[in-house]
């Protein structure tokens, strides 16, 4: 088991209502602009902004800033400002692939803060291309295991989805890009509570990672993750689950 998305509902679970919920609300923000800016503002015709707007909705984003998210991206607001989102490649920990998307207005500033969180932490970064030929782009959906079983998500496949992997005590429910939000929503409308839902690059393999380096990249994810510019950041580690427990602890 890889314990990847244990990981992630791990640090979900621990940032409800935690000091960061702010910073988190000005990024879902940056997300909503851009994705508008590069599809358009309707949502329907949108799927990167629809699952923006879910994201932002189920973080109590308030109606009124949605809004201006959308205006910003399609230029309608007073402050628009040029963003754009950047997808840079490097090593962890470990030989760990990662891929770590920023939406960010001053490429170089973000660039060299990438740089400098990875060679703190014990990571590189690369060149375009290095890495990302590891990776696909699939809609990720994590639903509890512990509280429902497949019989439960056979509204998914009948949406579309392409596979219901179990890692640990959790269900992946991968999906093309573009189905990710209607997948998402027939899971709702048959009961599933969701516990995530986005647009991941998810490695083709996985790289055994022991204890010690797993502790390394998981603080160097934390770091990037914790950078004002930093969307989301993927990585092709495979960790046992009771250890990535010990870690968060």
């Amino acid at each position: 088991m890889s314990g990847h998305s244990k990981w992630h509902s791990i640090k979900h679970k621990k940032a409800v209502g935690d000091a960061r919920r702010g910073q988190h609300i000005t990024k879902l923000a940056r997300a909503i602009t851009v994705a508008a800016r590069e599809g358009g503002g309707d949502p329907d015709g949108n799927p990167a902004l629809a699952l923006a707007i879910q994201k932002a909705r189920d973080a109590s984003m308030p109606k009124d800033n949605i809004e201006r998210a959308v205006a910003k991206g399609t230029g309608e607001g007073v402050d628009a400002e040029q963003i754009e989102t950047v997808l840079y490649e490097g090593y962890g920990p470990g030989g760990v692939a990662m891929l770590i998307e920023a939406v960010t207005d001053n490429r170089n500033r973000t660039g060299a803060d990438v740089r400098h969180l990875l060679t703190k932490n014990g990571g590189n970064l690369g060149e375009p291309g290095s890495v990302s030929y590891l990776f696909d782009k699939q809609g990720l959906i994590v639903v509890d295991a512990a509280r429902y079983d497949e019989d439960d998500l056979i509204s998914a496949i009948d949406a579309g989805a392409l596979d219901i992997v179990r890692d640990d005590d959790v269900f992946e429910v991968l999906t093309e890009p573009a189905d990710l939000v209607p997948v998402r929503q027939a899971l709702q409308d048959s009961g599933v509570d969701v516990e995530s839902a986005e647009l991941a690059w998810r490695p083709k393999s996985r790289v055994p990672v022991d204890e010690a380096d797993a502790a390394k990249l998981l603080r160097l994810i934390d770091a990037l993750e914790e950078s004002d510019d930093v969307a989301a950041v993927h990585a092709n580690y495979d960790v046992d689950a009771a250890v990535l427990e010990r870690i968060a602890s």
